[in-house]
């Protein structure tokens, strides 16, 4: 069983990274992390059914808030302001590049409370490098299986990338990724993911100067909303 949930582990974060970067091809980066940012409200909610956490009804307000946040972040990508507030179609607003920008920077959110949820399981028994180890592995391996189906190449970019590749792997995985992992065995999931909070004010510091992107206002409204909607979900959890 402990083998299988790796597994699951492993792949669910393989699923993370992949929809969650995939993600930014399409949608800023202040509207991807903000979705992707949700985890921790997932991870409040379904806590009760999978690690026997009660949930408050501060919490269903929390997703409450965080729906709303969601959908003004949504037609802020989607809609602009030329004398007065212009949105598209419905159609052309579920088809448009940024709200499949957005559903795939969701999708990471989901998978990554599996990843939490399943590592707040396995880490009471299991040691931290035996874990990354295991888990990790699992990861590169189906990624690299992804690349392969997609037909893509990790050979060709310029020196440069590279260097953005190893800073990646290198700090939020490593670092970052493995102090989480620590943390499971000690602290609940909520508790732990509730720390990635951080992850939206960060990146959209981090996209201001290096990227030259500044949020829109209406993205910063939403944002707010969803990351007040996260902070009551997961603090009672």
């Amino acid at each position: 069983t402990e083998w299988l949930l790796a597994v699951s582990s492993g792949i669910f974060l393989a699923v993370h990274f992949a929809t969650w970067i995939t993600s930014l091809e399409f949608t800023s980066v202040a509207s991807s992390v903000v979705f992707v940012s949700t985890g921790p409200l997932w991870v409040a909610l379904l806590s009760p059914m999978l690690l026997k956490e009660h949930v408050s009804r501060t919490a269903i307000i929390g997703l409450g808030l965080a729906l709303v946040g969601g959908t003004i972040i949504g037609l802020s990508d989607a809609c602009v302001w030329d004398a007065g507030l212009a949105c598209p179609a419905l159609a052309d607003v579920l088809q448009g590049p940024a709200m499949w920008g957005n559903f795939l920077a969701l999708v990471g959110a989901w998978t990554v409370t599996g990843y939490l949820i399943i590592g707040r399981k396995l880490r009471a028994g299991m040691s931290l490098i035996p874990y990354i180890f295991l888990v990790y592995g699992i990861a590169a391996f189906v990624l690299i299986v992804i690349m392969v189906i997609a037909g893509d190449s990790p050979a060709g970019f310029a020196p440069q990338t590279y260097g953005w590749i190893f800073l990646l792997a290198a700090i939020p995985q490593l670092i970052g990724h493995s102090t989480y992992n620590w943390a499971l065995k000690y602290l609940p999931a909520a508790l732990v993911a509730v720390t990635t909070l951080g992850e939206p004010i960060g990146s959209a510091v981090l996209a201001y100067f290096i990227l030259n992107e500044t949020p829109a206002l209406a993205v910063l409204v939403g944002g707010a909303f969803i990351l007040t909607g996260i902070y009551l979900a997961s603090r009672k959890s």
